[in-house]
């Protein structure tokens, strides 16, 4: 691919990079649009405080797999293969480091000891934030690459070094007290000993005070922004257009909610998950470095996104049925990730 081309499939006309996008005002804003509906559903589904069941968090996780999959036949009809096929590579991937990201929101609605029908409403707020932050990051990653080649070098060290550390396991702990976001409200606020249903802020003693499940939200914000730091590179590494990566992470971000509750008892037993993410990471850092490389010398390959989705595919596939056989064979050894969620739900950190 060279510079000023962003997408080239045998079945459609190229898109240059001055364009920047496949999308029209309207089709943003259409997208936006029904990002908003989609996340005023999920606020009125969530008003009312109460414990999630497995058929309603089934019934919304299809419905939520239903729509990229749809998304992605228009692209295909609107656009052509190429479009379609970067999307849902992209999707594949931000869909796969949002099952991270449950995880570490698993362990720190159990640190807070979060009732159970507050849950989701926690998981929201994360949601948002995390569409919000992404969209910066997004915005940003776009002004990088128009600046020059340089932010492909850029965005693969990045995944690489972020590769690495995830297979040393160095992002594998949830240590509330030393999030600085958090330290820095309980110096400054007062906080209450108990929930109050949704509350946030709450006046006591004459004076405002914030909820525990303020402290809460604040620790799944300050996760979302190192999530987002890995995750919009990532996805840069398999399209270049705004719309795409935004469309994406939507996508992959939407059904996390509904996801959570039915992947809550199964996510400790995926042990071997983070060596996937890893791999994965990797391997597109390695995808970006070749792709700047090739637009200085030509003779140096690239990897084309359909492999790219391949390579991925068989990665999570492989992770996945390796830690069902490992957790069929063997318990959970003290200090890995099923033993410290389970510790974390029995003996909560104290917010």
């Amino acid at each position: 691919m060279s510079p000023g081309i962003i997408l080239a499939a045998p079945d459609q006309v190229p898109i240059a990079a001055d364009q920047g996008s496949i999308a029209s005002f309207g089709l943003w804003s259409i997208t936006i649009a029904g990002l908003v509906l989609l996340l005023v559903i999920d606020v009125v589904l969530t008003r009312r405080p109460h414990e999630v069941r497995m058929r309603e968090a089934l019934t919304w996780s299809v419905f939520y797999l239903i729509l990229p999959v749809a998304f992605c036949a228009y692209l295909w009809g609107a656009f052509g293969t190429g479009v379609a096929v970067e999307f849902f590579t992209g999707y594949v991937v931000e869909k796969s480091l949002s099952v991270d990201n449950l995880f570490v929101f698993m362990l720190l609605l159990a640190a807070f000891a979060v009732p159970k029908e507050l849950t989701q409403r926690v998981l929201l707020y994360g949601i948002v934030g995390a569409l919000v932050l992404r969209a910066v990051f997004i915005a940003l990653g776009a002004a990088a690459l128009q600046s020059g080649t340089w932010a492909f070098l850029l965005f693969g060290l990045v995944l690489i070094v972020t590769a690495v550390k995830v297979l040393k396991g160095d992002d594998q702990h949830v240590d509330i007290d030393s999030m600085r976001s958090v330290r820095l409200l309980r110096r400054f606020v007062p906080v209450t000993g108990d929930y109050r249903g949704f509350r946030l802020v709450v006046r006591e003693g004459g004076r405002r005070a914030i909820t525990p499940l303020a402290l809460a939200t604040v620790a799944v914000f300050a996760t979302d922004i190192v999530f987002a730091v890995d995750s919009v590179p990532a996805v840069y590494g398999v399209t270049e257009d705004p719309f795409l990566v935004f469309a994406t992470n939507a996508f992959a971000l939407l059904g996390l909610r509904a996801l959570y509750f039915v992947l809550r008892d199964v996510l400790a037993r995926l042990r071997h998950l983070n060596y996937g993410l890893g791999v994965i990471l990797a391997f597109i850092g390695v995808k970006l470095v070749l792709h700047w490389a090739h637009g200085l010398w030509a003779w140096v390959p690239e990897i084309p996104t359909l492999a790219s989705l391949g390579v991925i595919v068989v990665t999570l596939l492989t992770v996945t049925l390796t830690s069902l056989y490992a957790g069929r064979d063997a318990a959970p050894a003290p200090g890995e990730d099923a033993e410290r969620a389970r510790r974390l739900e029995h003996d909560p950190v104290d917010p």
